[in-house]
C-alpha cells in the first residue's frame, strides 16, 4: 500500500483550496473541499497562527489521514498573552503576564513536542520560554514562578489540568499588560531625557567618552545608538577621534577646507 505525503503550513481554521494546499492535493484525486474542511476543524484552536499540517493519502483508496502539528511554544504564549511579539530585552523589560492555567494549556497543546515526561516538567519548559520572552507568570518573573512550582505551589492546578480562566481573570491580565506597557513607556522617556542631557553637556567630547557616560547612566544600548551621533568615515591612524556635536558630523574633506577658509580671510 503506497502513500503520498503532503506537508503545508496553513493559518489555523482558515485553510483554503488555494496554493499551496489545493495544487498539492489536486493530483492525489481526493475531495479537496472535504480535506480543507477537516483541516479547518482540527486547527480551529490555532486561529491567527501558522500551523504545520501533514496529509497522508492512500493513492489506491484515496483515504487520507491528517496530522496537525503545533505552532512554536512562543507563538502559543503570544496568543495567550494577546501579544504581537515578546520583549526585546527580556532580562529588564516585562511586556505581559499570564497565569498558570494558560501555561498548563500550552503545555498540553505541546505535549508531544516537549522533552518533559510529566505535565509538571512540560509546564516548567513553557515557563522557561516565557522567561526568554519577557513575560511574567502569575505576576512574577518566570524564575520565581519556577521555584514556586518546585515547591509544589501549583501541584493541584497541574494535577487537575486546569486550563480555563474566568472573564474577571482575563480582564485583570489585560489591565496588567496595559500597566506594563505604560511602565515601559515611562522608563523609556526617562532614559531619553537623561541621554539628551548627557549628550548636550558633553558636546565636543569624543564619542567613545560620551557613549561610556551614557552606558554608566544605564541608558539602553538601542537608545544610545539612536540618539548618539554616528561617526562618519573611519578615522585614519594618528587622527583624533571625532567629537560629539557639530564638528563630529563634518566630513574629512570639509575639515581640510576649514584651515584654507581661515587663511583666505586673513588675506
Amino acid at each position: 500500500m503506497s502513500k503520498e505525503k503532503v506537508e503545508v503550513l496553513v493559518e489555523g481554521g482558515k485553510a483554503t483550496a488555494a496554493p499551496p494546499l489545493g495544487p498539492a492535493l489536486g493530483p492525489m484525486g481526493v475531495n479537496i473541499g472535504q480535506v480543507v474542511s477537516d483541516i479547518n476543524k482540527k486547527t480551529s484552536s490555532f486561529q491567527g497562527m501558522q500551523v504545520p499540517v501533514k496529509i497522508f493519502i492512500d493513492k489506491e483508496t484515496k483515504q487520507y489521514e491528517i496530522i496537525i502539528g503545533t505552532p512554536p511554544a512562543s507563538g502559543l504564549i503570544k496568543k495567550e498573552a494577546n501579544l504581537e511579539k515578546g520583549s526585546g530585552k527580556a532580562k529588564h523589560e516585562m511586556v505581559a503576564d499570564i497565569l498558570i492555567e494558560q501555561v498548563i494549556k500550552i503545555a498540553k497543546m505541546k505535549e508531544t513536542a516537549t522533552l518533559g515526561k510529566s505535565l509538571k516538567e512540560k509546564v516548567k519548559e513553557i515557563i522557561g520560554t516565557c522567561q526568554s520572552m519577557g513575560i511574567l507568570v502569575e505576576g512574577k518573573p518566570a524564575k520565581e514562578t519556577l521555584r514556586d512550582i518546585e515547591s509544589g505551589l501549583f501541584d493541584e492546578e497541574i494535577r487537575l489540568e486546569k486550563t480555563e480562566l474566568t472573564a474577571e481573570e482575563l480582564a485583570k491580565l489585560e489591565e496588567e499588560k496595559k500597566r506594563l506597557a505604560e511602565e515601559l513607556a515611562k522608563r523609556k522617556a526617562e532614559f531619553e531625557k537623561i541621554a539628551k542631557e548627557i549628550i548636550a553637556q558633553m558636546t565636543g567630547k569624543p564619542r567613545g567618552e560620551v557613549k561610556a557616560k551614557l552606558a554608566a547612566a544605564g541608558v539602553p544600548d538601542e537608545m544610545i545608538k539612536e540618539l548618539l551621533p554616528v561617526e562618519g568615515a573611519t578615522a585614519v591612524a594618528g587622527e583624533a577621534k571625532p567629537a560629539v556635536g557639530a564638528a563630529a558630523t563634518a566630513t574629512p574633506a570639509e575639515a581640510k577646507k576649514e584651515p584654507q577658509k581661515k587663511e583666505e580671510k586673513k588675506r
